[in-house]
Formats: structure tokens, sequence, C-alpha cells
């Protein structure tokens, strides 16, 4: 039996119009993942020249095993919105006054008694479960290819049930600490309540929980994240974030060749 010509004239537009909106949706989704990765990043990191103290304390089966402080100092970079960051060890006593720079790509690290200055792997650990990519500023936003793989309910860092927008995270860079990302963000607010962090061969290093959100520099930002080693839970690391405040220093400092004179108060 053959359809009408009436059947093409209403119903094909309907299926052809179908068609285009469910490309549009798919290609949408994929934008909106982008999007919502950025506005995350936007809470994590304000959008101006800043410094933050960063302390950090590793527990294993609940006892403190070591501790370490930082301020680092952030600047966007012009070319390509990322963050270029210098790091000043605070303790202990014996690394006072060490530095590590990030310049975009490249990790150096600065030690004033030998005037010495090295690369370093974003990935190799700074104290516990904290790596050098950790405590350095990043846009994930431009490191990383997002996907939207739904929205689940989970529970935060201080045991709150959260509804979360679930992205995936391709590294889209070959200076990305990670290679892929599990990150949940906050469906409500942006915020990043959780994250997983894959090596390449696909091992899980470490969950993430963001917690005490404050006022700072304009927005409610996480002051402490909550490291748990992939293998070991028993192993912890706690990073707190204090002393926000908007501080620029020269575009011409965040260079390794002006790391032997870098001084700042």
């Amino acid at each position: 039996m053959s359809l009408p010509r009436s059947f093409f004239r209403v119903v094909w537009p309907m299926i052809v119009t179908a068609a285009l909106l469910a490309g549009w949706s798919v290609a949408s989704a994929a934008v909106d993942a982008q999007r919502i990765l950025a506005a995350s990043d936007a809470v994590r990191n304000p959008g101006k020249a800043f410094s933050v103290t960063v302390g950090l304390t590793e527990f294993l089966d609940g006892k403190r095993v070591d501790s370490s402080s930082m301020v680092t100092f952030s600047r966007q970079l012009a070319e390509g919105g990322q963050y270029a960051t210098i790091v000043k060890f605070l303790s202990p006593a014996r690394d006072t006054g060490k530095l590590m720079l990030k310049d975009g790509k490249d990790l150096w690290f600065f030690d004033p008694t030998t005037k010495a200055s090295v690369r370093l792997s974003p990935q190799q650990r700074l104290l516990g479960q904290a790596s050098n990519g950790d405590v350095v500023t990043v846009n994930l936003a431009r490191d990383y290819r997002a996907s939207h793989a739904g929205e689940e309910e989970l529970l935060d860092g201080e045991r709150k049930v959260r509804r979360a927008h679930k992205l995936v995270l391709d590294a889209s860079t070959s200076d990305a600490t990670y290679s892929r990302i599990e990150l949940w963000v906050g469906v409500d607010n942006n915020w990043p309540i959780k994250g997983l962090f894959y090596a390449e061969s696909g091992r899980l290093l470490k969950t993430v929980f963001y917690r005490k959100f404050q006022p700072q520099l304009g927005l409610d930002r996480p002051t402490e994240l909550v490291i748990i080693d992939g293998v070991n839970p028993a192993s912890v690391t706690l990073m707190r974030l204090t002393d926000f405040a908007s501080k620029a220093l020269p575009a011409s400092w965040f260079q390794r060749d002006h790391l032997p004179r870098f001084q700042v108060e």
C-alpha cells in the first residue's frame, strides 16, 4: 500500500525538524558541559590576580604524618586564559624560601641555596596525596574536553546530599596534570563537589572532596580540599586555603630567569 502525498507534505517536514533538533541537542549538551566546567573554574579561581596561603597536612590512619605551608601568587596569562603561578614555600624550615613556578606549560623548582632551577612534573607528589599540579592555579576548561554524563545525587565533603552534574574530562593538552577526571558540579550553584583523578593507565590516583565554601574575593569558594589516596583510603591529605587577597605581581616575574631575584613580602 502506498502512502498518500499529503503524508509526505505534512509528516516529512516534522521528521526532518525532529532529526535536526536531536542533532542540535547533542551539540548543545557538549557545549553545556564545557560551560559548566568553566563556571566551576570560576568558583575555584578568582578572575583576577590573587594570592592565597596553602596548608597541607598528611594523615595516615587518622594520625598526622607531615605538614607544609606555602603562599601562591597567580595571574591569568594574556594568551589562552590559563594561569601562571609562583609558589613560595613557608614551612617546614628546610624548605623555607624555595620556589616553584608554573609559567603556562612548564613547571620549575628553584632552590635559593644552590641557585639552581630544575623542571618538575605536575604529577610528582609534593606532600602526601597532593601533587605539584594540585597547588598551582589551573583552569580545567583550558586543559580538558568535558562531556556530560548526566545528573546524580551524592554526598558532599560535609556529608550533605547534593544534586550534581557529572562531567567526564579528557585531557586536551600534553601538559595537563591528569589524563582523565570525573568531576561532580552542583546543579544549583556550579560548586565543585567531588573529583576522581586518573592516570594515563586508567588507575585511580585520588579522590578529592571540595568543602567549607566561604565568601572569598567576591564568591563563595572552597577553602578546604580532602584528598584521598586511590589505593589506600586511610592515606588522606588535607589542603586548607586561607588569606585570599587581590595581589598583582608584574608579569615579568613569572619567568624562570626571574626566580633568583624573586622578593615579595
